[in-house]
């Protein structure tokens, strides 16, 4: 049972709607700078869900993802497989990239869930099975009264939106802002028997684009000789649900890889000038929204809980909780400026037409895989290496024709297995 403190009038200092990475990196960063309030119960995790549940991940722990569960003070105690190369493909075309640092491919249900056992070990409170239904800001009690899925209601001092893209506080707090993205990413994912012995390699496969889908389908490893496999599609273009899942099935068959179904999720992607705050009131993780290039959350939600403990904190200390200046701290930090980039880029490589010069670009120019093997490595941020991109774009711009050619003829020469 929460207890109520009747010195401070609220029941609880933070409640943290959504307890995956970016929910559970928030409450653990505050319970290790504020003990007393872990220790008190006062730092509350509520999930509608109950764990393992499933998510649709690749599951893939970057650099930054490792950096930021090790200032979390977290482990990866949940099976992975360590994948020292990545693959593009673009029809007969493969490019393999090799990885500074391997990534550790995981099920997220075992590493959600694990996560949250970390959490509790540390004093956190995470209730299962029982979500936030509806807020209320009550300006004259500086609080926030909550009511939960089980008709509870409680008083906070913050609220912190990690309930995913399908965020009902995102959604009040968004409603009139016109910078937020107005469609969603469309992510499908399933796990699947590995039909053979895999490598330790992502593929990343952008054939797909050639029917229609802006995004890509991966194809990750993981323990037990399965496979993580999935789509991701951009709302460049209107694709129905069972249009994606058809290019899906066609593209993992070329895999040779059988898919009988695949469920659906919508995620939304940041927007450097969207709101993800307001008075008692953050958002992080994919709530705050997710990277419109690759669609990775976990780094993205460990990075941005980090953020979200620090601008608490000082909220707490000062008594100041309008969260004025958190968006503008996310922008600032390494994962706003990647966000951003990225957003950039997504645009293009995903865009409706002339997508063919980005990708070859992608595709073709050696240095650019390598800064972005380097950057998934978190060897680099790849925000700021400027140079390095301006300098690959001006060889682009004389090397594009020959290059968009050698794409077009991968197209014409898609075989049936990669």
């Amino acid at each position: 049972m929460i207890q109520q403190s009747q010195a401070i009038g609220v029941d609880v200092e933070v409640a943290v709607a959504g307890a995956g990475p970016a929910g559970i990196g928030t409450a653990v960063a505050l319970a290790r700078h504020r003990p007393e309030l872990a220790r008190a119960g006062r730092i509350v995790c509520f999930d509608k869900a109950r764990f393992p549940r499933e998510k649709p991940c690749g599951g893939g722990l970057t650099g930054h993802a490792r950096r930021a569960l090790d200032e979390l003070g977290l482990s990866v105690r949940v099976p992975s497989v360590p994948c020292g190369a990545g693959r593009i493909v673009y029809g007969a075309e493969t490019r393999t990239v090799m990885l500074g640092r391997p990534v550790e491919v995981v099920r997220r249900e075992e590493f959600d869930a694990d996560l949250v056992a970390q959490a509790r070990a540390l004093g956190v409170r995470v209730i299962e099975g029982e979500g936030i239904a509806a807020h209320r800001i009550d300006a004259a009690a500086r609080s926030v009264t909550i009511t939960t899925s089980e008709g509870r209601s409680l008083r906070a001092r913050v609220l912190v939106a990690a309930d995913g893209a399908s965020s009902r506080i995102r959604k009040d707090l968004t409603a009139d802002d016109p910078r937020s993205p107005t469609r969603p990413l469309q992510l499908f994912k399933m796990e699947v028997p590995a039909p053979r012995p895999f490598p330790p390699e992502m593929i990343y496969d952008f054939s797909p684009m050639l029917e229609g889908l802006r995004g890509y389908v991966w194809l990750f490893p993981v323990s037990g000789d399965r496979l993580n496999v999935g789509a991701m599609h951009t709302p460049s273009r209107k694709l129905g649900g069972a249009q994606i899942v058809r290019i899906l099935g066609n593209t993992l068959a070329r895999h040779g890889v059988s898919v009988p179904t695949a469920r659906g999720w919508p995620a939304w992607p940041y927007a450097p000038g969207g709101r993800i705050a307001g008075p008692h009131v953050l958002c992080v993780g994919d709530a705050a929204g997710i990277d419109a290039l690759t669609g990775e959350g976990i780094a993205v939600g460990l990075e941005h809980g980090l953020l979200a403990a620090e601008a608490i904190g000082q909220a707490l200390e000062t008594g100041d909780f309008s969260f004025l200046d958190y968006g503008a701290v996310v922008r600032r930090a390494t994962v706003g400026r990647e966000l951003a980039l990225d957003r950039h880029l997504a645009r293009r490589i995903y865009a409706r037409r002339g997508y063919t010069f980005w990708l070859s670009l992608v595709m073709f120019d050696r240095r650019v895989a390598e800064l972005y093997a380097a950057r998934v490595c978190g060897s680099k941020v790849l925000a700021d290496q400027p140079a390095s991109l301006y300098a690959a774009l001006a060889r682009h711009a004389l090397a594009a024709p020959v290059r968009m050619r050698r794409l077009a003829r991968a197209a014409r020469g898609m075989v049936t297995t990669v």
